[in-house]
């Protein structure tokens, strides 16, 4: 090889691949998506705009009982570390306004496997239809002062009260 064909050779080496610029541009894609994506789930349901904020977190359980009838029940605590009772039926949420609230549905109906969802149509929270022990959480802000409900439109008399004050 004379010195005008190494020169030619080197020139060529130090051209990026095809397959390369792909793998750059596959990997600039990803990472786009990644990131809209990641700060769309930051946007509560009623809000236009992320929030970078920690949620109170409501854990309701949609099941069905021989004596009550399909009902919606809390092992949990509600806002701000309240008990609000085991078992207990139709658990009221106590917030306060502006709070950043998540609630936690889980199907939990063992004994008739029933779909169920929640809705508050003060806060435009719908969940989808949930089929046994399947779970969605919402997020939203409590951003009006009242008493609004909560409900199951597969089974009405699944209801409760969300209660908020200043």
């Amino acid at each position: 090889m004379n010195k005008k064909q190494r020169k030619q050779q080197k020139v060529k080496s130090k051209k990026f691949p095809i397959y390369t610029v792909i793998i750059f541009a596959a990997i600039a894609v990803v990472v786009s998506l990644v990131a809209f994506f990641g700060v769309r789930s930051l946007v509560p349901v009623n809000g236009n705009s992320p929030v970078f904020a920690a949620a109170t977190n409501t854990f309701i359980k949609a099941t069905h009982s021989p004596q009550l009838g399909w009902v919606f029940t809390s092992q949990s605590t509600g806002g701000r570390g309240k008990p609000i009772g085991t078992g207990y039926n139709s658990p009221p949420v106590i917030l306060k306004k502006g709070e950043l609230t998540a609630i936690h549905l889980i199907n939990e109906d063992s004994e008739t496997h029933s779909a169920h969802n929640l809705n508050v149509d003060a806060f435009n929270v719908h969940t989808k239809d949930l089929g046994y022990f399947q779970s969605q959480t919402i997020t939203f802000i409590a951003n009006k002062n009242g008493t609004f409900p909560y409900y199951c439109t597969i089974h009405p008399e699944m209801k409760g009260l969300i209660h908020v004050s200043e």
